[in-house]
């Protein structure tokens, strides 16, 4: 259980002008044009989600070599502010997670753990960059990092637009995006170096006032060690509600030190 609420939240691994631009015809863009990839990412965040919380229900599945689980989850996110993770068995809470731009904390009852700290040890212990934005927008998905940041290398396949940013030779991101309505299909990092590849996919999404939320969140993580992979399947989203975040290590927990 401690594994699965590890990856539940920090599984996200760890950008806009280009000369080069191709061909397109979309209702969006109803006569063919070219179209560069800073003209990709402004529709991009044309359709960027505008909420103040957001209540979450999904079952999730988890697999590695060794198992597969079935969960469910619930996710509470005040935007840009506290994400509240719970994740059940049977409908007993068995592990919390909440997590703020400064802070990462969380508790698992099987083994009576907890781990309190903050982004910079978790970062290093995951050999990346990790931040309260990059899992916030995992999850509702969007993409990972500030796509205004950077140089992009722009192509078209059968998926969609693909931006490759190559600017480090050390991590490789890239994002695929529908053309109709430029949202993510799939976006994925990777760190050739150290055999370490996260890939995040987004399908069936649904569209709501504030904006559409993928109801299917496939995440596959790939380390020397083995290769992860978690299923998000939405039965419930809902926006704008009063939300509560309570979260308190109970008594007689050993607290988990990241070194």
């Amino acid at each position: 259980m401690r594994k699965i609420i590890m990856v539940l939240f920090l599984m996200a691994l760890v950008s806009c002008k280009t000369q080069q631009a191709i061909a397109i015809t979309t209702p969006e863009v109803p006569k063919t044009k070219e179209i560069s990839a800073g003209e990709i990412i402004a529709n991009h965040y044309n359709n960027k989600i505008n909420f103040s919380t957001v209540y979450i229900k999904s079952n999730v599945r988890f697999s590695d070599e060794k198992q597969t689980q079935n969960v469910t989850a619930e996710i509470k996110i005040k935007k840009d502010e506290q994400i509240l993770i719970s994740v059940r068995f049977l409908g007993i809470t068995m592990a919390k997670a909440l997590i703020t731009p400064t802070s990462v904390s969380y508790y698992e009852k099987m083994n009576g753990t907890y781990f309190e700290g903050d982004f910079s040890g978790l970062s290093q212990w995951l050999g990346t960059d990790l931040d309260f934005s990059k899992i916030q927008n995992m999850l509702l998905g969007e993409a990972f990092d500030n796509l205004q940041q950077g140089k992009y290398v722009l192509s078209k396949s059968e998926q969609g637009f693909e931006l490759v940013d190559l600017q480090s030779e050390k991590t490789k991101k890239n994002y695929v995006f529908d053309t109709e309505k430029f949202q993510i299909q799939k976006q994925e990092i990777s760190q050739p170096e150290q055999d370490r590849m996260i890939q995040v996919s987004y399908s069936e999404r649904a569209s709501f006032n504030e904006g559409a939320v993928p109801m299917q969140v496939l995440i596959n993580a790939l380390q020397a060690k083995g290769k992860t992979e978690i299923s998000f399947n939405y039965n419930a989203v809902s926006f704008n509600e009063a939300l509560s975040f309570p979260y308190s290590v109970p008594n007689g927990y050993k607290r988990i030190l990241i070194k």
